[in-house]
């Protein structure tokens, strides 16, 4: 066997060759220090952490200072008319008495409705006050005194009745409004006068009702299949506390207490544990179900930090497969059973296949050992339909108390977060039966709140 003639390079080639080396090695040594100066610079914020946008540090441009992309206008659309009511309290006939063209007097018989439109205004509206006179004396057989009882729903007490109680508590808890500016609020609409105390007092008068309703909601969440959770900061007189939502699909439940951990769960629970679990990866929220499925969303934000940092590999694929997966999720009511199990092994064997190449960059390898650590929570939504691939219900609801927090800067009394916790429970419990926020308050203090 001959061997293979070898061409010695000539030291021109030679020259040439390490002058292209060197230049390579400089190009290299350039990106290495881009890259690291980058990975010093990246922050977290909301987009690629769990921080609220609150904290991202930047203010919204002005819209003058945004730069829109040139585009094709935005077509038109038909315009739409507010619908007529159905049945209108009053309806107002007007006739014409001459033609305004040549003033010849007409008559109703020879005229047709040419054009009909909804005039639509609030009454004035003022409070009706009742005067309770009971009337009483002594009895003539025994001698001892007696009373006439008070009509249902005027006991005394209090003198504001079970409307006032329900507009108080819907316009504080739903729409943030404080108890000064409620207070101005009703005396200006409504000639009220009620202050700041009356109003405290009618908040701590639902105490009753809503602990039992809430307890009807505990009973109702500790039967279900699957319980998503979540947990917030909140202020009670001034020291911080947690607030806790734990929902299904028939029943809300808010506690605020004192700790994030995980006893604040347990105590929920008590000895019951649901099948499966649906969470962020926050150490309290861990071994409280049989199974648990961890939100895809927040895992997605710590994929966007990677990139951020400068991985360009790994994280990119990582998030193209999640946000596939996330899709599918979302087809689920219209895939047949074996699609979506066929589905759900390609989405273990994309991770897997993820996980098994060499990441280059820092980031990169952080985000695999963080996936590797979950690694068996990410796919359950895809062999039970009745899991969510993200737990971004639980945010919705427990954002309408972030605003209120932000807004009222918390509770200045110790009765005030059980009060707020139960009306959230209520109300977030009625929605799910179709019921608003004011139907289902009035059905509590009016007596006839129940689930279905």
């Amino acid at each position: 066997m001959e061997k293979p003639v070898v061409r010695r390079l000539s030291d021109t080639e030679k020259d040439a060759l390490l002058v292209d080396q060197a230049a390579m090695i400089a190009r290299l040594v350039a990106r290495i220090t881009e890259l690291e100066a980058l990975v010093g610079k990246v922050r977290k914020n909301s987009s690629n952490s769990h921080l609220p946008p609150s904290q991202d540090g930047l203010g919204r441009p002005n819209r003058k200072d945004e730069k829109h992309k040139a585009g094709k206008p935005r077509p038109s659309r038909p315009g739409v008319s507010r619908s007529l009511a159905v049945e209108p309290d009053r309806t107002e006939r007007r006739f014409a008495e001459q033609c305004p063209h040549c003033e010849t007097v007409v008559t109703a018989a020879e005229q047709r409705r040419r054009h009909g439109y909804d005039h639509i205004d609030l009454p004035v509206v003022r409070p009706a006050v009742t005067r309770v006179e009971l009337f009483g004396g002594r009895c003539r057989c025994c001698g001892k005194r007696y009373r006439a009882a008070p009509p249902a729903g005027m006991l005394p007490g209090t003198p504001f009745g079970a409307g006032i109680r329900s507009l108080l508590a819907y316009l504080h808890h739903s729409h943030h409004v404080g108890f000064e500016r409620l207070s101005r609020m009703l005396g200006e609409m409504f000639g009220l006068s009620i202050s700041e105390g009356a109003i405290a007092n009618s908040f701590r008068r639902m105490q009753a009702p809503l602990d039992k309703a809430g307890t009807l909601i505990k009973a109702k969440l500790l039967t279900a299949p699957v319980i998503a959770s979540d947990e917030t900061t909140t202020r009670v007189d001034g020291i911080t506390h947690w607030q806790w939502v734990f929902h299904s699909d028939q029943a809300v439940l808010h506690q605020i207490v004192p700790s994030r951990g995980r006893a604040a769960a347990e105590q929920v629970l008590g000895e019951y544990r649901p099948q499966i679990w649906v969470s962020d990866r926050y150490a309290g929220q861990q071994g409280l179900g049989q199974t648990h499925q961890v939100c895809l969303a927040h895992v997605l934000r710590d994929v966007q930090y990677a990139i951020d940092s400068g991985d360009s590999i790994t994280a990119p694929k990582t998030r193209d497969h999640l946000r596939w997966a996330i899709r599918v999720g979302k087809r689920r009511p219209s895939l047949k059973d074996s699609t979506l199990s066929a589905y759900a092994a390609k989405a273990e064997r994309g991770l897997d296949a993820l996980l098994g190449f060499p990441a280059s960059h820092p980031a990169g390898r952080d985000l695999q050992r963080q996936i590797k650590a979950w690694r068996n929570k990410f796919f359950v939504f895809m062999t039970d339909r009745r899991v969510p691939p993200t737990n971004n219900r639980s945010e919705q609801e427990i954002r309408p108390s972030v605003v209120f927090r932000k807004v009222t800067n918390g509770f200045r009394s110790q009765w005030g977060p059980a009060i707020h916790a139960g009306y959230r429970s209520v109300t977030g419990t009625a929605r799910l039966y179709g019921t608003s926020a004011w139907n289902a308050i009035q059905a509590l203090i009016g007596g006839t709140f129940a689930l279905a």
